[in-house]
């Protein structure tokens, strides 16, 4: 295997464990309108994620970073040509950031609600910006022989484009959902569940339609074998949860969002950006790498520092694995 290859793989897990942990966390944010009923029961959601949400997204900072290094050509037309999105992601990220850690610092009500309100709508649009970004970076955009991206920002809000939109957003607000069941007690974890069941049905109708067009649009013998695995582990969640094991059912949605993005990864591949105006102006794994010297000392980094992440980022999570309710909530900030 090559080493282009091999970092193409390796981005695709980046982004595969960002999507799989900064999902359900743009699913807690949206609840935090839809399920919970007052401040405390917010207070609740936002608490189960407090401790690990940072952590979560490192894997976007790591994952831009090895485009950067590992393919500068990728990274360059992605990030000038869809740069009003994910200059509105970049802003929503701070701004959410900032709502976590200003919403508790003073007990006005209207204080509270105003950073409640940015923290549902900084989890909402990212969560629909990333799936339209994808459904355009596997469909493919218009990209010339200077490798750089010539269409315009209304170009990317294509009705695939909307559609992947929609299925991430309603795929991370289940796997939210789910995550909330496991991790609360009461009346909250019931409500949870309940929710869990009619996002994950909304989920299976806008996922399959849009992977059924992707795999129709761009999809090879991986990518079917990674939809059929999408798809069977979507049901496997709406099964665990309706029985009530929390644990398998947040396992399974995981799954879920892990081998959908693994989908539009393989159906990408060896593409990494294609290009509507001519298959040769196309960046690929080949024409968009660095060189041969630099993805090998990124290797070595990578086989070095990857395992005392992933076993930090593991410890992390044990330790604040336990479940939480309201009357974990002191009674300052239940105003």
């Amino acid at each position: 295997m090559h080493l282009h290859d091999l970092w193409f793989i390796l981005i695709a897990v980046l982004w595969t464990g960002y999507f799989f942990l900064e999902g359900f966390d743009f699913g807690i944010g949206i609840l935090t309108r839809t399920l919970a009923r007052d401040t405390s029961e917010r207070r609740v959601l936002i608490n189960t994620i407090g401790p690990v949400w940072d952590g979560n997204e490192v894997w976007l900072l790591t994952a831009g970073g090895a485009t950067f290094a590992a393919f500068p050509d990728w990274y360059a037309t992605l990030f000038s040509g869809f740069y009003i999105p994910l200059l509105v992601i970049l802003v929503c990220l701070i701004v959410r950031g900032v709502a976590f850690e200003y919403r508790a610092k003073r007990t006005e009500e209207r204080w509270q609600r105003n950073w409640e309100l940015a923290v549902f709508w900084t989890s909402l649009v990212p969560a629909f910006l990333w799936g339209v970004a994808f459904a355009n970076i596997v469909h493919g955009v218009d990209i010339d022989r200077q490798k750089n991206y010539v269409g315009t920002f209304w170009d990317l809000l294509s009705p695939y484009a909307i559609l992947g939109g929609l299925t991430t957003l309603v795929l991370f607000t289940f796997h939210g959902a789910v995550f909330a069941a496991l991790k609360t007690v009461g009346d909250i974890r019931d409500r949870a569940r309940a929710q869990a069941l009619l996002l994950g049905l909304g989920t299976a109708v806008l996922a399959l339609a849009f992977l059924i067009w992707t795999q129709a649009d761009s999809g090879n013998g991986w990518s079917l074998a990674a939809m059929i695995v999408a798809v069977l582990a979507l049901l496997g969640a709406l099964a665990a949860n309706q029985a009530g094991r929390e644990g398998w059912a947040f396992a399974l949605s995981g799954a879920t969002v892990a081998a959908a993005t693994a989908m539009l990864f393989l159906a990408l591949f060896p593409d990494v950006m294609p290009s509507t105006l001519d298959p040769a102006f196309s960046l690929t794994v080949t024409n968009a790498s660095s060189s041969p010297y630099t993805l090998k000392v990124m290797t070595v980094v990578a086989v070095v520092f990857t395992p005392i992440v992933l076993l930090y980022q593991a410890w992390t999570y044990w330790v604040f694995r336990r479940r939480i309710g309201v009357q974990h909530i002191p009674a300052t900030v239940q105003h």
